[in-house]
């Protein structure tokens, strides 16, 4: 009997968010809308995420001992995840310096901050975590070497799922040890180190050949491919006006693995996931964006 449904062993920063009239190209400066500060980071986002729609979720990350730290941890509390697995202190929390444009469009850059800190004695230390756990999710928003210990760590029987955002190339037993591995088609160029001028379902082959179980390609407003060594099946998206696309494919990520877990097949697992990240866009935020399971039943 497992106790949490998800364990997400990732980042959590605080979102610095302007809106843009448009994003600046290099060496310009635009004027933006007031500064809104949410909680975020793909860790904290993937297992808020997840608890809104009713998983029992646990979450192993690093925050400062400061301000946002205390926002991240409240927001993960009221969201309903356990946080016994969130250290505190050892740096500033992480922050992720966010601007959307009117037709809902981002630009990020992060400084990864206690992220950075978040280390292989840290998973070690959490073995107790993680065989409590179903499923666990990672990203690269923290170490590499973290992802590579939280690999080595798994109990028989637990599923692995990554997101490798942002992207760099992966060693094998981490490859090995994805069901899925989810990308978009920037992860998948950087994952494969090939240029894939094909279509997607060409893209998921390159993929698999690499050693992953099973890959799913996230394709925005066309929905996700799925691919295992057996088959390749187009998932389909929900037509909604996007406002924001920030922390959307951290629902997707969640909602899938959750999923996954409770027993669904990939295939479902992607279509369920399709439409929870097409519920976040259309509110502005990350965390805040995403909806509960009876919002996503709705669309």
């Amino acid at each position: 009997m497992y106790d949490y449904d998800l364990l997400v062993v990732g980042s959590a920063n605080a979102d610095l968010v302007i809106g843009v009239e448009r994003r600046p190209a290099a060496g310009e400066t635009v004027l933006g809308s007031d500064l809104a500060v949410h909680p975020g980071g793909k860790g904290a986002n993937q297992a808020v995420a997840a608890a809104r729609l009713g998983a029992r979720t646990a979450l192993l990350a690093r925050v400062g001992d400061d301000a946002h730290g205390r926002l991240l941890l409240e927001a993960q509390r009221a969201a309903g995840v356990a946080t016994a697995g969130v250290l505190v202190g050892g740096a500033p929390t992480g922050v992720a310096l966010i601007t959307v444009d009117p037709s809902g469009d981002n630009s990020i850059v992060v400084s990864p901050g206690a992220n950075g800190r978040l280390a292989p004695d840290d998973v070690r230390a959490a073995g107790d975590l993680l065989a409590a756990s179903r499923v666990v999710s990672a990203q690269l928003e923290i170490p590499l070497e973290t992802v590579v210990e939280v690999v080595r760590s798994l109990p028989s029987g637990t599923r692995f799922v990554l997101n490798p955002s942002p992207p760099r190339p992966l060693p094998a037993e981490v490859l090995a040890a994805c069901d899925p591995l989810i990308v978009n088609e920037h992860e998948a160029r950087v994952i494969t180190g090939a240029e894939l001028d094909g279509s997607p379902e060409e893209w998921a082959a390159a993929l698999l050949a690499l050693g992953p179980r099973s890959v799913v390609v996230t394709l925005g407003a066309e929905g996700a491919l799925v691919a295992t060594a057996g088959s390749t099946v187009r998932v389909p998206s929900v037509t909604v006006r996007a406002v924001d696309t920030t922390g959307a494919g951290d629902a997707f990520t969640a909602a899938l693995a959750w999923r996954l877990g409770a027993g669904s097949s990939l295939e479902d697992a992607a279509a369920y996931a399709a439409r929870v990240g097409a519920a976040a866009v259309t509110r502005p935020g990350a965390q805040e964006s995403y909806p509960t399971a009876g919002e996503v039943d709705a669309l």
